[in-house]
Order: C-alpha cells, then sequence, then structure tokens
C-alpha cells in the first residue's frame, strides 16, 4: 500500500489535494497496531507535501501524534474521531468491541495539546438510541473541555444491505423501536431534512462561550462548523468530500 501511495503521489498530474483518510473505512482499526501501515502512508503523503484529514474511532492514532504533529507545522492537517455516544447501554450495544468513546475524547484533547486540529463527529445519531439532548450533551461537554476543533452531527443513513442489516438488528435487540425506523427509513435511505435536524438539534449553538485561544469552528451546518466537513474546523483546512457514515457493527 505504501509503495502504491509513493507511485500515485509522484505522478506530474498529482496537485497536492487533500487526502482524506478514514471517510469509508477506519485506518486504525485494530489490525493496524500489528501491520504499522499508517507510519508509511503518512511519510509517503507528507514527503510529497500532502495535506490530509483523519477520522477515525480509535485512540491507536495516538500512536503516530508525533508525525501528525511534525506533519501539522507546515501542512493542513486535521485528526477527527467519532463518537457516536457516551451511553454505556448504546454504545455497546451499537458498537460492540470498540474502542472505549471516553478514550477517543481523551485523544481529542491530547491531539489539541500538540496543536493539532481535532474535531469530533457524532455519529451516526439514531432516532430513539443515542440522539437525546440528555445523551449527546455530555459529548458535547468533553468536546468543549478537550478544545475540539469543530463538532458536528451526522443522522444515520441506510444504504442498500446496510438497511438490512440494520432492520434485523432492530428486530433482535429493539423490536419497539420498528415501526418507527419503518416510517422514517421504509423506502429512503436518508432521513427526510426536517427528521434530520431533530436528530442533530442538540448540536446547535455549539462553540457559543468557548476560549479565545481555541481555534474557532466556522458557523453552519447541524453544530459548529459543517459537520459534513470535518476537516473545515480549521480555516487553513481545504474542503473536501462528506465522509461515510462510521460503520454501525
Amino acid at each position: 500500500m505504501p509503495e502504491l501511495l509513493r507511485a500515485e503521489l509522484r505522478r506530474p498530474s498529482w496537485k497536492r489535494e487533500l487526502v482524506a483518510l478514514g471517510t469509508n473505512t477506519d485506518p486504525y482499526q485494530w489490525v493496524e497496531s500489528r501491520y504499522r501501515m499508517m507510519p508509511e502512508i503518512l511519510a509517503a503523503l507528507e514527503e510529497a507535501e500532502t495535506p490530509v484529514s483523519i477520522l477515525t474511532k480509535s485512540p491507536l492514532v495516538l500512536r503516530d501524534v508525533e508525525i501528525y504533529e511534525r506533519m501539522a507545522k507546515k501542512l493542513p492537517v486535521s485528526v477527527n474521531l467519532s463518537v457516536p455516544t457516551l451511553d454505556e447501554e448504546a454504545w455497546r450495544a451499537t458498537e460492540p468491541h470498540t474502542p472505549s468513546p471516553a478514550a477517543r475524547l481523551d485523544a481529542v484533547e491530547e491531539l489539541r495539546s500538540r496543536g493539532i486540529d481535532s474535531g469530533v463527529l457524532i455519529a451516526p445519531l439514531m432516532p430513539g438510541i443515542n440522539d437525546d439532548p440528555e445523551q449527546v450533551q455530555p459529548i458535547v461537554d468533553r468536546a468543549k473541555e478537550a478544545g475540539a476543533t469543530f463538532l458536528g452531527g451526522v443522522a444515520l443513513h441506510l444504504k442498500d444491505e446496510v438497511k438490512d442489516v440494520f432492520f434485523a438488528w432492530l428486530a433482535a435487540k429493539r423490536p419497539d423501536l420498528l415501526p418507527r425506523y419503518e416510517a422514517l427509513y421504509g423506502d429512503r435511505a436518508y432521513m427526510r431534512s426536517e427528521q434530520r435536524r431533530h436528530a442533530t438539534r442538540a448540536l446547535k449553538g455549539w462553540g457559543r462561550g468557548r476560549s479565545s485561544k481555541r481555534a474557532a469552528p466556522r458557523a453552519g451546518g447541524a453544530g459548529a462548523g459543517d459537520p459534513e466537513h470535518p476537516a473545515q474546523g480549521s480555516p487553513n483546512s481545504p474542503r473536501r468530500a462528506p465522509p461515510a457514515q462510521p460503520s454501525l457493527f
């Protein structure tokens, strides 16, 4: 993989555009601790002077913090953590065998302490499971404490086979929610706009009263900054395509 990346980055046509890692598959899954591909990938991007944005749900990202710290001094770098909930019951039900959400927020704080842009993406927000403001507020509060560059939320979307898997999970674990989800997603992959706004309602107004010493996110979206563009938390970070929804299982 690193060799293929270097070959692509050497192409004369490469314009040093932002490379986003983690928008489809998490680059810091547990196998990364064994194979250690990311340091070489990051080295290739750094050599090619290519900006990078990371989205992960693993504090393993801190293993490479010195690389990100060095890169951030000369390139736009954003290392973002996905944190769908701090509610332990909801976390264990929807993200079994994943790193602790609290540890992910601690990682954001460590990244920010080193001057690296780092934000929190609350995704997916699932009606009746983790979208209650009382569930979301602790994430908002901890993100503020950590000095997060941005915080946004993305409502659950169910495409193709994912819908079948999710509805099977609902039938087994939360049959009480089946009628609600059938109404929301019966013939759709996405909730309607007003329903998405309701799912992300707890994020409105985030960022007010934050310390002036910390990077202020841009206005707009469901939370601070555009939640569909995590890399935009920094004014130096270029726009990129919306991230894919983190895996549910």
